[in-house]
């Protein structure tokens, strides 16, 4: 009999970090999905990875689950490298893929069964552990419901359920709101911050929506492969320094090279319209309309937030 996936002593969290990342990098023949990529997680922490899809999140959290063998760098999940201890590390972390992993035909009950057995649990301790998460997640009441009969929000407290059986000391979740309604999105947030209250366990989320980023201890910005900032949201949009204001016209182009010239102020042309990174926006805007009165179409102006962060790192909107 296979002895459960369940943390090992040696695994408990101690001085050493949740999740250690030095220099990694990843190739796919000749693209480089990761590179020289370094960052530490503590234990009982929310990290979130913002990035857009082939920046280089999937591949990074295959390698962090033991799927995938770094090019170059190292992992460790509380201490154990992934490249040459993947056992251990399967030992302290649960997994919630992207893509949906349920049998929609089973029940919910039973979909738990299979699950436990495949990781070694087994009689009074499954049953038991089988109880906990449903009263974790909130679905005690519905245990007995076919999966295909749930709603997404549903099916992926189910998923989580799953995930959480063997009790991980590291949450890894891929997109974890991907494919659902914003209430169901919010449900799913409350039980993941109901889980690190009560289970204090490490939660790592690859996402590419700023809200679900903006609600974790820290997140760390990926693009193309890179990680190019990170901290704590508020510490991040403190960086920015200044005011956003957006303008819009019909010729952006020269508009903007006159208020580069005019003003010594850096603009960006981004999604239709121009960017500008400027303290005491109050002050400027009416200085900037009364420069260009029949240039300028809209105005509008406010405090920075986690996307002005993005776009600042990566010259980029996250869509």
């Amino acid at each position: 009999m296979a002895e459960p996936l369940s943390p090992t002593p040696a695994s408990r969290p101690g001085l050493q970090p949740a999740l250690n990342v030095v220099g990694l990098g990843h190739r796919y023949g000749d693209r480089q999905a990761l590179q020289s990529v370094s960052f530490d997680v503590a234990p009982g922490e929310s990290f979130g990875l913002l990035g857009p899809n082939g920046g280089g999140k999937t591949t990074f959290f295959r390698i962090a689950a033991t799927l995938l063998t770094p090019t170059n760098g190292t992992v460790r999940v509380f201490g154990h490298d992934v490249a040459t201890h993947p056992d251990a590390v399967r030992r302290c972390i649960g997994m919630t893929f992207q893509s949906p992993a349920l049998d929609d035909r089973l029940r919910i009950v039973e979909n738990l069964y299979y699950h436990g057995h495949l990781y070694g649990l087994h009689g009074k301790s499954l049953n038991q552990r089988i109880d906990e998460v449903l009263s974790l997640v909130n679905l005690t009441d519905r245990a007995s419901d076919l999966v295909s009969t749930l709603s997404g929000g549903l099916q992926r407290r189910v998923e989580l359920a799953k995930t959480l059986l063997t009790k991980p000391l590291l949450l890894l979740l891929d997109e974890p709101s991907n494919g659902l309604d914003p209430g169901a999105r919010r449900e799913v947030w409350e039980h993941l911050r109901h889980l690190r209250q009560t289970e204090s366990t490490t939660i790592i989320v690859a996402t590419h929506l700023m809200d679900e980023a903006a609600q974790c201890d820290r997140v760390g910005i990926l693009h193309e492969g890179q990680l190019v900032a990170s901290g704590t949201p508020e510490a991040l949009v403190s960086e920015i320094g200044g005011d956003m204001i957006l303008v819009t016209g019909k010729d952006l182009s020269p508009l903007a090279q006159k208020i580069t010239q005019r003003f010594d102020q850096r603009v960006e042309i981004i999604d239709g319209a121009l960017r500008l990174e400027r303290a005491q926006a109050h002050e400027f805007v009416p200085e900037l309309v009364e420069a260009f009165p029949g240039e300028i179409d809209t105005i509008t102006f406010g405090k920075p937030t986690l996307e002005d962060v993005f776009i600042h790192y990566t010259g980029e909107q996250l869509h």
